[in-house]
């Protein structure tokens, strides 16, 4: 009864959620017809904070809207909304309703991000490991990996593209890092104190030690100033090595072990998904429950309700669903329906043309028409293959790869474009509120990201027997040796490409070191106070974690709320 309860309250959440979408589009929409300037459909390389230097100065909203009209480019041109137009010329009369407009947004991002990564990235890519049959190793420090940080490594790459907004990729990537080993860690820590659960001594040592060598690398670059494409190469390819260290010593250990009862077998090694555990750590489906529970929820949940009733809370459910159900590509048995999957395969290379589609003037028309024509000539032709070679009762069983392969690039593409319109709304926000991007990144958009691995494993911590802590703690540090190294890296490796043979300079922020400074102290207590206590989680090891967490973010908004400098 408690599961059918659960699972009814998260069907209430989701609802809610699009019906506060449902309220945002139709805002959206009425604004679009009321105002010439409301959507950004290119990104401009100007230096838009020196440009917007101006509009911070001026008072007022009628001022700063005419401001924004009376130029070209918008202040902010990343994403497809220009959110300063919208709350200093739509909303001006109102800017609280403006203020509520832009925050519910916020959260509506931060959902659909999350969302997608655990819904479709995440399955594309679990799939993807068992078709290529890596090993639970591998899979793990790679693929899987990937999957738990598709959020930041998604915001990172984003920040990185845009002008001026490098700051927010260093500060978000590192704000998750110091989130997820301080206050995870912590309170997972002081939860399971009373269960004397203990932790792998060589596991831990090993993934604390080399998250301390990638922050000694990063400190290296933020100190240089610039990097070149091939330091951006080199510090990508360090996570290759972290693999093999990884591989081998999971090898050397299970050797070692292979006659003794350990909590740390192989697969509880891994930097695991957001949804992936134990038997007691339950999948969660799109409608917001556990899989298994849905079904029976459902009967007994739609028993209750009529027809009409029924029918309507479908409805309600379908605006955050159906537009990523209808673009990418799904083979799980249990979320299969032939219909959908034809229109999937056939709608995606439409979206791709859609959003590939240069839209300045410069492009002409005849060009976006054919690129128009050469995604729906695409999208025609996997369309019939696919309702051809496709049977209603079951998914394909041959020629998985292309079906596997286009879920990844779609659920790639889906998170790719909500982190963007993230990072630009969050950049926005920094305008309005005269608040730094960069300290925005460190606390809104981590937190927001981090959300997940918060809540995943604690669950997996406290669902009773030691291997979910393990699991948890190897997540923990795992995880932010792969955003780091991967997010940063790729990102590095990516701007770096695009100004070859010139170098990258590194954005100027003179918090980012001391961030790093508190992140290493808390890795520090950890390798300090776990051997010092058997390695034994208990609150001495939490309560220290959460206090320098706690001490970092005050200290860095005592500091951007004293200079109110942009």
């Amino acid at each position: 009864m408690g599961i059918l309860v659960s699972v009814s309250e998260n069907k209430r959440y989701i609802i809610l959620l699009n019906i506060s979408f449902l309220f945002v589009a139709c805002v959206f929409l009425i604004l679009q017809f009321s105002s010439s300037r409301f959507l950004v459909l290119t990104s401009s390389q100007h230096d838009t904070q020196q440009e917007c230097k101006v509009l911070e100065s001026l008072e007022g909203d009628r001022a700063k809207c005419h401001y924004l009209t009376s130029h070209i480019n918008p202040c902010v041109s990343e994403g497809y909304i220009d959110y300063l137009h919208l709350l200093y010329c739509n909303f001006g009369r109102i800017p609280l309703l403006g203020h509520c407009f832009l925050f519910l947004w916020l959260l509506l991002l931060f959902y659909l991000l999350g969302n997608t990564a655990s819904e479709y990235f995440c399955s594309s890519l679990e799939n993807l490991s068992s078709f290529l049959k890596l090993s639970p190793t591998i899979a793990g420090v790679t693929l899987l990996s990937l999957g738990n940080g598709a959020p930041d490594v998604f915001s990172s790459l984003v920040s990185f593209m845009g002008s001026g907004t490098g700051n927010i990729g260093f500060n978000t990537v590192l704000g998750g890092a110091s989130f997820v080993t301080s206050v995870v860690v912590g309170i997972m820590s002081i939860l399971v104190k009373k269960k004397k659960i203990r932790v792998n001594k060589g596991a831990f040592v090993r993934d604390v030690c080399f998250l301390l060598f990638v922050l000694a690398s990063l400190s290296f670059i933020l100190l240089h100033g610039e990097i070149n494409i091939w330091g951006s190469l080199g510090f990508l390819s360090v996570y290759i090595f972290y693999v093999l260290v990884v591989y081998f010593s999971d090898i050397h250990w299970s050797k070692v072990e292979k006659h003794a009862s350990s909590s740390y077998g192989s697969d509880l090694r891994l930097p695991i998904l957001s949804n992936i555990g134990k038997g007691e750590v339950n999948f969660v489906d799109e409608s917001g429950g556990d899989a298994e529970a849905a079904e029976i929820s459902k009967c007994c949940f739609c028993l209750r309700l009529p027809a009409p009733c029924r029918l309507l809370l479908r409805i309600l459910e379908m605006p955050l669903y159906l537009p990523r159900r209808l673009t990418i590509p799904v083979v799980c048995e249990k979320r299969w329906s032939k219909p959908i999957a034809v229109a999937s395969v056939a709608l995606a290379p439409v979206l791709l043309s859609v959003l590939w589609n240069p839209q300045d003037e410069d492009a002409g028309f005849l060009n976006r028409i054919m690129v128009y024509g050469i995604g729906l000539l695409f999208g025609i032709i996997f369309g019939i293959i696919a309702y051809t070679r496709t049977e209603s009762s079951s998914p394909p069983k041959k020629c998985l790869f292309p079906w596997l392969a286009g879920g990844f690039l779609m659920s790639m593409v889906w998170s790719y474009i909500i982190a963007q319109e993230l990072v630009a709304l969050l950049v926005s926000l920094g305008y309005i509120f005269q608040v730094s991007p960069s300290i925005l990144g460190l606390t809104v958009l981590a937190w927001g990201n981090s959300l997940g691995d918060l809540i995943t494993n604690l669950t997996m911590a406290l669902n009773g027997k030691p291997e979910g802590a393990q699991v948890a703690i190897s997540g923990c540090y795992a995880g932010p040796i792969f955003n780091i190294l991967f997010g940063l890296g790729l990102s590095l490796a990516g701007s770096s490409w695009h100004h070859y043979p010139s170098a990258v300079v590194i954005p100027k922020d003179q918090y980012l070191l001391e961030t790093l400074c508190f992140l290493v102290a808390s890795l520090l207590w950890a390798l300090v106070i776990l051997p010092c206590r058997n390695m034994r989680l208990d609150g001495v090891l939490g309560i220290g974690l959460l206090g320098i967490y706690i001490v970092s973010v005050s200290v860095r908004l005592i500091q951007t709320l004293g200079s109110f400098q942009f």
